[in-house]
């Protein structure tokens, strides 16, 4: 009897490996669900207050329009449908614009190859760190309920980067 009890027991090295991958687990699902945040000064959650997004258009594509009110901005698109339209602006600037069933405008995006043309990420999204994800791609979301929108200013961590700029509406 006495010897099948000691089989059972854990060994100190054992008990070390099963330490060492519990950490290692734990690490692994921090990464993999974690926004890290750039290093700087931060205030309490509990006093932030609700930062409003200063870009609300692009090239005077606002939300809520129509898809003929879009295309009389942009031109035409070189891709067209009737739930999204695709433009090329220029070799390193494009835009999607996505419509509802209604035909208006739901979501503005639009892409910066190099991040040439882009507009500083705090003409879009206000002052403030941008967070940085694990693969080092750097983003910003902000909110405004008054309006019920938000835009997110986003810059890949590829080479040569992209930089992503989006503004949605929410009901």
């Amino acid at each position: 009897m006495r010897n099948s009890i000691d089989k059972s027991r854990i060994s100190i090295t054992e008990l070390i490996f099963l330490l060492i991958g519990i950490l290692l687990l734990l690490s692994l699902v921090r990464i993999a669900t974690g926004q890290s945040v750039a290093r700087g000064p931060s205030a309490p959650k509990a006093h932030a207050q609700v930062q409003q997004p200063l870009y609300k258009e692009y090239r005077g594509v606002r939300l809520d329009m129509t898809a003929a009110e879009v295309r009389a901005k942009l031109g035409a698109p070189a891709l067209k449908s009737d739930e999204q339209d695709f433009f090329v602006i220029s070799a390193n600037e494009t835009a999607q614009i996505a419509y509802n069933a209604a035909q208006k405008v739901m979501t503005i995006s639009t892409d910066y190859a190099g991040g040439a043309g882009a507009p500083d990420y705090r003409s879009v999204v206000g002052e403030g760190m941008l967070l940085q994800r694990p693969d080092g791609t750097l983003f910003k979301m902000v909110m405004n309920d008054a309006e019920r929108f938000w835009v997110t200013y986003t810059r890949s961590a590829t080479t040569p980067s992209i930089v992503t700029i989006t503004i949605a509406a929410y009901k």
